[in-house]
């Protein structure tokens, strides 16, 4: 794989989070950034200000990832202002939970619009805009509960599923110009449905006891943009979650 590799970014759900310190991460390592939100739009700016003080550029790029008309136009706003994006990052994320009970069109929608169609419509536009001269990489941001299968998040699951799939066949489809990898956090940052004792609780069910955290997850993305003969992999940072070792049942429901 020849070719120069633009040092720009753009980080869906940027603004808060995970995505913030994507964000400032990358900056810090010289990348400018587009961040996109959607209605997080001052806590984006603030972050994007934060970008600019670390002396690199920033835009600020809002879209409803459930609407394909606004998702199509994100990688040329980000173009356009930026220059070409040399990196993708698919971070933002919609988790709700639903079972097989519970699950309806509007679950359904809900989570493969944000965490797989868009993502697709994504690297679509983000291989269209990419010049013939560059080369790129898109990261996927999905979950270990990918090779840890459980009935709970349903649609939620088969979404991250599917975008799992998507990593590796992306990998094959836009091979050499544009390498597609993934990471699949654990236990990260508490979700609005715990509190912090919830969290640590799911924390030390891990076989090492140990959940990840933004900074890990920002390394993992600087080892795959370093690495450049790694494609179509995911890395599970999760503590051994995926491994599953504990005993299934509807004891074993998760708080998060």
């Amino acid at each position: 794989m020849t070719g120069q590799f633009p040092k720009s970014v753009l980080i869906t759900g940027a603004a808060k989070r995970i995505g913030r310190a994507l964000t400032l991460d990358l900056a810090r390592n010289g990348y400018d950034i587009a961040l996109h939100c959607n209605s997080s739009k001052q806590d984006a700016e603030a972050v994007a200000n934060e970008v600019r003080d670390l002396g690199q550029k920033a835009c600020v790029v809002s879209a409803d990832l459930t609407n394909e008309d606004a998702t199509h136009q994100l990688v040329a706003d980000a173009t356009r202002q930026l220059g070409p994006i040399g990196v993708l990052i698919n971070n933002a994320s919609t988790f709700e939970f639903d079972d097989v009970q519970t699950a309806t069109r509007e679950s359904w929608d809900l989570h493969m619009e944000t965490n797989l169609r868009a993502p697709f419509i994504l690297s679509q536009q983000f291989a269209k805009y990419l010049p013939d001269n560059c080369q790129g990489m898109i990261l996927n941001l999905i979950d270990q509960r990918v090779w840890n299968l459980t009935p709970h998040f349903m649609t939620y699951t088969l979404s991250k599923a599917g975008l799992w799939t998507l990593t590796q066949t992306l990998a094959l489809a836009l091979a050499p110009k544009i390498r597609v990898n993934a990471i699949g956090p654990g236990p990260a940052l508490p979700s609005s449905r715990q509190t912090q004792e919830d969290f640590d609780a799911q924390c030390e069910k891990t076989p090492l006891k140990i959940g990840t955290n933004p900074q890990e997850i920002c390394d993992a993305v600087r080892f795959f943009l370093a690495a450049p003969a790694i494609t179509g992999q995911m890395l599970a940072l999760d503590g051994g979650q995926h491994l599953d070792w504990a005993p299934s049942g509807e004891e074993d429901a998760p708080n998060e």
